[in-house]
């Protein structure tokens, strides 16, 4: 495979972007066609066969313009930004006679292999960047520039010292953008490793020490756990609607062909979408986990037929309207705070708030109802009826 193309998909994958063998074929295609000269047009074949979702095509576009930045920084017009520049030196090291002769196409391309070679992308804390940016100019040939430079300046001489003062201009310039583009590299692969350590930390953090600020971060690990359970509750839905052999009625209308099974039949049984009850006890004790466990429910909505969900304290609340009318995390925000709730605040009263929902809402349970209770299951003495 194209090593810039394996590498580039190396860093969206890095970057939660799911790419699967058949994209990636896809992918190498479209650059085979497109090529690299072109960014814009290679953007867009790219994106096309990588980038499945909205947050996706986002994080191809942060991706694409760090990743081929190189480009940016060393682009063909690069030394051709300075005053004509001096004849060439013969027998000098690569980046001399480059500098010197405006080869801007030959340093792309030494600049994109020495990225390669320093390992650029494994790059994960703002300590690291003196290593890499010394990784990067050794991978260059910078010692053998600054050589050259000081054989010219011991010659002497007109000519030669014009392409001294030349030089050092390139070597400055060089050095600036080399540490821009290892800034930018820094901003993608260590933002990613920082995300990853903090999204394990909140996979294992116990739910009752999780603040309100963790909350978008619990979004977005919830929004990911809740796609697999889609993806496995489609293939499901996908396998019951096609149904099972129906052997023996296969067998039976394969008689008319001579045994042969033409016509396939299948048999089928009827999938319900389940409903659920959720009864939710929002004391200061259990809070937390209540919003994470609405959380993931409310993000299940399109397996779910139907859900109603309830909180109580010393009565019970039907909040059902909540995550009709408002976005999920702003209805978790008025939950918590209680802002437009008749809930009453004091000491959780179970049975009483238990026995309002049946009197209230029994009649509307069904076979098909799932009733879960989210609590601690403290009554404070109250009488448990």
């Amino acid at each position: 495979m194209d090593r810039i193309l394996e590498n580039f998909i190396t860093t969206l994958r890095r970057s939660g972007v799911r790419v699967s063998v058949a994209e990636t074929m896809d992918a190498l295609r479209a650059a085979e066609l497109s090529g690299y000269a072109d960014r814009r047009i290679l953007k867009d074949f790219l994106s096309a066969s990588l980038a499945k979702s909205l947050p996706e095509k986002e994080m191809f576009e942060r991706c694409f313009r760090h990743f081929f930045s190189i480009d940016d920084e060393f682009g063909e017009d690069f030394p051709a930004e300075h005053n004509t520049t001096p004849p060439a030196v013969q027998g000098a090291a690569f980046l001399t006679q480059a500098f010197l002769s405006g080869d801007g196409g030959g340093l792309t391309i030494a600049f994109n292999e020495a990225a390669g070679r320093a390992d650029i992308g494994s790059i994960q804390s703002p300590t690291q960047k003196g290593l890499y940016t010394q990784r990067f100019f050794q991978e260059l040939g910078m010692e053998a520039l600054n050589r050259d430079i000081r054989m010219l300046t011991d010659e002497g001489g007109q000519e030669a010292l014009a392409q001294v003062r030349f030089l050092e201009i390139m070597r400055d310039t060089l050095i600036e953008r080399v540490r821009n583009f290892i800034q930018r590299q820094l901003d993608l692969y260590a933002r990613q490793r920082v995300d990853e350590l903090s999204e394990g930390y909140m996979r294992n953090m116990h739910l009752s020490s999780l603040d309100t600020r963790d909350l978008m971060r619990i979004h977005m690990i919830v929004q990911k756990m809740v796609k697999q359970l889609k993806d496995r509750y489609s293939r499901k839905q996908k396998a019951a609607r096609r149904g099972r052999l129906d052997f023996k009625k296969t067998l039976r209308q394969s008689v008319t062909y001579g045994g042969l099974p033409f016509d396939i039949h299948w048999k089928s049984k009827k999938m319900d979408r389940p409903e659920i009850v959720a009864i939710c006890d929002v004391s200061r004790s259990v809070s937390n986990v209540v919003r994470f466990f609405l959380l993931v429910v409310y993000s299940l909505n399109e397996a779910i037929s139907r859900i109603r969900s309830f909180t109580f304290c010393s009565n019970l609340v039907e909040v059902s309207h909540l995550f009709v009318t408002y976005p999920l995390q702003e209805a978790l925000a008025m939950l918590k705070s209680g802002q437009g709730l008749p809930i009453l605040m004091n000491r959780t009263d179970y049975g009483s708030s238990l026995c309002d929902f049946v009197d209230q809402y029994a009649d509307s349970l069904t076979k098909n109802t799932t009733v879960i209770i989210l609590g601690d299951a403290r009554n404070n003495y109250w009488n448990p009826r």
